[in-house]
């Protein structure tokens, strides 16, 4: 989604890519994004990481049996939307998130196709907007949008009284931090991946701290779907795998990913990753990830499952 999070132009890079935004694009004020120029790359993005967002739905539709109204909290440019009513050919499909231009690109896509008499928008805040609905959502499906509002126990219990009884409410929330190059890469210190999470999440523990109404939890996210009131909490991990050689799709998202992280982090890394980083980023450079062939995508995401009760 394109509000305070990630999906503000942050988070979502290896993130969506939340069902449609960069996930590790924690580096931005969402109020400085222009979300018309930033659609297509946040629709490319999410469309690499397609085979893993695939194999998730694959898993709902054995959770979840014939929903009537779909909810994608968060959609961004609606690649993940436009997959559940694809996968739902029964369901409708809410497409919420704050940034009207991606929001645009959503129907837009629906239309393409051929679901765009199931699909819908809907756009504003988290989770207030929620009560703009019509009708109780059959699954509520978050992707990695929760963890920019404040009070995430009260965000979920918001999404909780959205959900139809037996419903479910499914999160995409942790798993771990892409790579894409070996630990050594001939160039610099080995480990520059390792050490560039360590500032993300620092930058994230900021990020969070400095959100409205921030209140600190601990991310159990089963401990907390039963908080909400929901019942039987599942959680399962997918992976992208897209190995070495890179296509140039997967190239372009690991040189704007790095590229986020080297403008966002600055300062931040120390001056022999920052000249590492800039030989990465350097398209006429052998070692660069425009031309290296030991460039491969692989990321791992978690969603956490619950039920409200009949």
């Amino acid at each position: 989604m394109a509000h305070q999070h990630d999906h503000d132009h942050r988070h979502h890079d290896h993130e969506q890519a939340s069902g449609g935004r960069p996930e590790h694009d924690h580096h931005h004020d969402h109020g400085d994004v222009d979300w018309a120029e930033m659609g297509p790359l946040l629709e490319d993005q999410a469309e690499l990481f397609t085979p893993l967002y695939e194999r998730t739905l694959a898993w709902l539709g054995k959770e979840v049996t014939e929903p009537g109204l779909i909810v994608d909290a968060g959609s961004g440019p609606g690649v993940v939307s436009v997959l559940f009513a694809e996968t739902f050919p029964g369901a409708r499909v809410v497409a919420v998130d704050a940034a009207g231009p991606l929001l645009e690109r959503a129907a837009d896509r629906a239309a393409r196709h051929g679901v765009a008499d199931r699909f819908g928008t809907l756009a504003g805040e988290l989770p207030s907007v929620l009560d703009e609905l019509d009708y109780p959502a059959d699954l509520l499906w978050a992707s990695r949008s929760l963890h920019h509002l404040g009070d995430q126990r009260a965000a979920l219990a918001a999404f909780a009284d959205r959900l139809a009884p037996g419903g479910t409410l499914a999160l995409m929330e942790g798993g771990l931090p892409a790579r894409f190059l070996p630990r050594d890469i001939g160039i610099g210190r080995p480990g520059l991946q390792a050490r560039i999470d360590v500032l993300e999440q620092e930058w994230f523990a900021r990020m969070r701290d400095g959100l409205p109404d921030s209140v600190a939890v601990t991310e159990d996210w089963a401990a907390l779907l039963a908080s909400a009131g929901l019942k039987h909490t599942r959680t399962r991990t997918f992976l992208l795998d897209l190995p070495a050689p890179a296509t140039d799709r997967a190239r372009s998202y690991v040189a704007a990913t790095l590229g986020r992280m080297r403008e966002g982090l600055g300062e931040s890394l120390d001056a022999a990753d920052r000249a590492t980083l800039d030989r990465l980023l350097d398209p006429e450079d052998p070692a660069s990830v425009h031309r290296r062939a030991d460039v491969f995508v692989l990321a791992a995401h978690t969603v956490h499952t619950a039920v409200r009760a009949g």
